[in-house]
């Protein structure tokens, strides 16, 4: 007998087990978002008191986006360890414990600047660390015969995401106002426990793909095979790219002193990794022969992606800022007495739990009724082309700002509808991108180096934010006749529309590929 026909097959239907992943992610945003939107307005008017006033709120943007930096860049652990040696289930347990104990610092050493730094450092290893592994995860409930239904759940994963931080960000300023900062950091911490029982809950039900292990034919070991090959006749340039971005990483840590050793050791890790990357790629065929033919187009499927990732980072120095810059902007804007500058950031998450149906079912349909089918990367093109409109109206406001006009906070809606777009059209797409593009032994990898174009979005900030300090760049703004914040609000807008033609002009060439589990 032949085999059923795919297109005729019947298909199965939505894993049982997906809602305690979904649950968990509801509880573990509120956690996260929790902290992570009351965490600039704290370090303002509490931790950084021992600094003259006119340098806490740049301090306060260094720290926050210090932290963002480690929650983004902890996802390449967590993925090692899930994907090598103890799988998703376990990696993302054990993790989350470390988390709540995170939470708990911060609730307990609220005047301890060491305590608080310390907590925090422990919620972006706990944060950062389960990242990749519960998004792939859920990829990992679906096989071939339910994948069309994979789709609707990465969007009701994201869904989910949202209701934990538009509840997160209506509730959390005003418990820090009211009720004081260990209430405020305890709340989120009770919830990130409440998320680790609801995902040990479902340990019966999950799809558990066991860790591959040591893999001879990994990435690392087809690039350091590809980069070593001697080619008769032939020298080695990807070797000699890759010992200038070394050497150049080296000689970036000078700059500890002027960026602090977070940004300084984020931008040899980038150097780094854009240089062993562009190597490879230059020398990847020689590979073949020595690894298995499947590897090394799995290698070079992951570099393709990752140029994919690195023309993302600046959309991710755009959207963090919104807990920073925007919330600081706020701050000097005209408002009720009720309402608390961060509780703006509420409108971020609240667009998106209408924006995601809003586009499946109206804008998607409508677009390929018009012979123009959304793909991935046109979204994700259009997402990056959103997020530079909103911060040329935010710009906008900060002129008016600057003028001594009196503005009203209510104009902030404005630039949020467009990153929020912006964030619908690329984050919650980059998602069941980055999945769906990653060969079946580097999926946790390769969903980490996704989270970690958000790191090098926050390090594109720290390097702004370092620029400004600068006297002779201070000079130059001046001479614009614009003020400081104005000018990066503008620089800001331009960086993303350069990444967005950029982005825009790769997507058009790149082939996607498909790599949903067998049933």
């Amino acid at each position: 007998m032949s085999p059923p026909d795919t297109d005729t097959a019947p298909r199965a239907g939505l894993p049982r087990q997906i809602p305690y992943i979904v649950g968990n992610e509801g509880c573990e945003r509120f956690s996260f978002y929790g902290m992570r939107n009351i965490l600039t307005p704290f370090l303002v008017s509490s931790l950084l008191m021992y600094l003259p006033e006119a340098e806490r709120p740049g301090a306060a943007k260094d720290v926050f986006h210090t932290f963002v930096i480690g929650v983004y860049f902890f996802p390449l652990l967590g993925g090692w360890l899930a994907d090598r040696w103890f799988g998703k289930y376990r990696t993302v347990l054990w993790l989350s414990l470390l988390y709540c104990l995170g939470h708990l610092c911060l609730a307990v050493f609220e005047h301890s600047v060491a305590g608080f730094y310390a907590g925090l450092a422990l919620i972006a290893l706990g944060a950062g660390g389960i990242k990749p592994c519960v998004s792939a995860f859920v990829g990992d409930q679906f096989d071939e015969s339910n994948r069309h239904l994979a789709k609707v759940v990465f969007d009701a994963f994201y869904w989910m995401i949202n209701v934990g931080s538009f509840l997160a960000s209506l509730t959390m300023p005003y418990f820090l106002r009211h009720y004081g900062a260990a209430v405020a950091f305890g709340v989120p911490g009770a919830l990130m426990f409440v998320a680790t029982v609801v995902f040990w809950s479902g340990r019966k039900h999950y799809v558990m793909l066991p860790p591959s292990g040591s893999n001879p034919d990994g990435f690392t070991k087809v690039a350091r095979t590809a980069l070593l090959a001697h080619a008769p006749g032939q020298g080695r340039p990807g070797l000699v790219v890759t010992v200038a971005a070394f050497v150049a990483a080296i000689a970036s840590l000078a700059l500890v002193p002027a960026l602090g050793i977070v940004a300084a050791l984020c931008l040899a890790f980038v150097l780094v990794l854009g240089g062993v990357g562009i190597g490879t790629r230059m020398q990847l065929e020689r590979a073949r022969g020595r690894h298995p033919d499947e590897a090394v187009d799995a290698v070079a499927v992951v570099l393709r992606v990752l140029l994919v990732f690195a023309l993302v980072t600046p959309f991710w120095s755009l959207f963090d800022q919104k807990a920073s810059t925007w919330v600081l902007q706020a701050q000097a804007m005209s408002m009720p007495d009720w309402l608390h500058p961060a509780q703006m950031q509420a409108v971020n998450p609240a667009l998106v739990l209408l924006l995601i149906p809003f586009n499946n079912l109206v804008l998607f349909p409508l677009l390929r009724g018009l012979g123009i089918e959304p793909t991935a990367l046109r979204r994700m093109t259009a997402g990056i082309v959103f997020s530079a409109v909103a911060w040329v109206i935010v710009g906008l406001i900060q002129l008016a700002i600057d003028g001594g006009d009196a503005v009203s906070i209510a104009w902030q809606l404005l630039p949020y509808a467009f990153l929020t777009m912006g964030e619908v059209l690329v984050s919650a797409t980059g998602l069941e991108f980055a999945y769906s593009q990653a060969p079946p032994s580097m999926k946790g990898t390769l969903m980490s180096f996704w989270t970690l174009s958000v790191t090098v979005g926050n390090l594109w900030v720290l390097l702004a934010n370092a620029g400004v300090r600068n006297e002779s760049v201070l000079a130059g703004i001046a001479g614009t006749g614009v003020g400081a914040t104005a000018f990066q609000m503008f620089f800001f807008a331009a960086f993303a529309a350069v990444a967005a033609l950029a982005f825009g002009l790769y997507a058009r060439r790149y082939r996607e590929v498909d790599y949903y589990r067998h049933a």
